[in-house]
């Protein structure tokens, strides 16, 4: 098979990475700061790596996300939102994806059966959301999910054999979440998000198409 991973040099697209290439993948690696440095919001940077993963691809994963820098942390009221860090939020987490779906989309396989999957978080749910706060996270990955829904509906124009959905790949020990853990969070290494993750896609029919899965496969409402 031949396969993509965007944010192959972090924790949970690195072990998604190296899954599929033990089971036999042929698998097209991109990060910011990997041996290939590919920026998500580069939209030539991501037209030049859809040049080199080539067409019929079976699975592109985009494991890429953004939640807080040094000098600015999730807010947890509106006083704390930040112009700058709002729209960092949303490029990467919202628009990089996009542009990844707009040139990867069309290079799916046609004839088989063949996924597009990004990572989303349950946080981005609006029908999930009682507890407020962590507004630029939210609404950048709500945004997210928004986008990949509205793909999916194009996508079963073009090419009804292809999936394109988002997944949570529950709390992760990655340096992304590791502020925020919490002792009642079940938190799962890397290799355990990714090895969930990748049977949920295995099982996933057409019918998952535009939708929200958790790692067990469990929609979550958008």
């Amino acid at each position: 098979m031949q396969s993509v991973v965007f944010g192959a040099s972090g924790a949970i697209g690195g072990a998604l990475a190296r899954k599929l290439k033990a089971r036999g993948d042929t698998v097209w690696e991109f990060s910011r700061s990997g041996p290939d440095h590919t920026d998500i919001c580069n939209e030539n940077m991501i037209a030049a790596a859809a040049q080199q993963a080539g067409n019929q691809l079976d699975l592109v994963i985009v494991a890429t996300g953004f939640l807080h820098n040094q000098s600015h942390q999730p807010e947890k009221s509106l006083r704390q939102i930040e112009p700058g860090h709002l729209i960092q939020s949303f490029m990467i987490n919202a628009m990089g994806p996009t542009l990844v779906m707009k040139h990867f989309l069309p290079r799916l396989a046609r004839r088989r059966r063949s996924i597009f999957a990004v990572l989303s978080a349950r946080v981005g749910s609006i029908a999930d959301n009682q507890l407020g706060g962590w507004y630029s996270y939210r609404a950048s990955k709500a945004a997210l999910n928004q986008l990949v829904k509205t793909a999916s509906v194009e996508l079963a124009r073009t090419n009804p054999s292809a999936i394109c959905l988002a997944l949570h790949p529950g709390t992760v020990e990655t340096p992304l979440s590791a502020p925020f853990h919490k002792p009642s969070l079940q938190v799962r290494s890397p290799d355990e998000a990714a090895r969930d993750l990748l049977a949920v896609l295995e099982n996933a029919g057409p019918g998952a198409s535009g939708t929200f899965l958790d790692y067990a496969g469990t929609p979550i409402p958008f």
